[in-house]
């Protein structure tokens, strides 16, 4: 399974389901369920349906959609801003370890 790298808060948001949009330098063609890791915990606390790629967004698509992305425009910072549209998010009971590969940054394979 692909897993996907985020920092608190956000991958709180994408688990409650408020937040649906993850913002991204580059584009994506994975599509599917993925798992989701907190950023420095050595775990995967979920999981989610990631369904498409919109972008680049131009800012004031960015702005009209804060209610999906909840960032703040210090966060389109990338020379294209991807929008990378998930749903179905599950957070486990139990969170599980992984081993994490050195360099991954944005993807861990497990």
């Amino acid at each position: 399974m692909d897993c996907l790298i985020i920092k608190s808060p956000y991958i709180d948001l994408i688990l409650s389901g408020v937040k649906t949009w993850e913002i991204r330098g580059s584009r994506t063609h994975k599509r599917g369920k993925i798992g989701l890791i907190k950023s420095g915990s050595g775990t995967i606390i979920g999981e989610v349906e990631l369904v498409d790629c919109v972008g680049p967004l131009s800012l004031q698509e960015f702005l009209n959609n804060k209610n999906k992305h909840q960032s703040s425009s210090k966060t389109l910072m990338y020379k294209k801003t991807y929008a990378w549209v998930i749903k179905n998010p599950k957070k486990f009971d139990v969170a599980k370890k992984y081993k994490h590969p050195m360099g991954a940054v944005i993807w861990v394979k497990v």
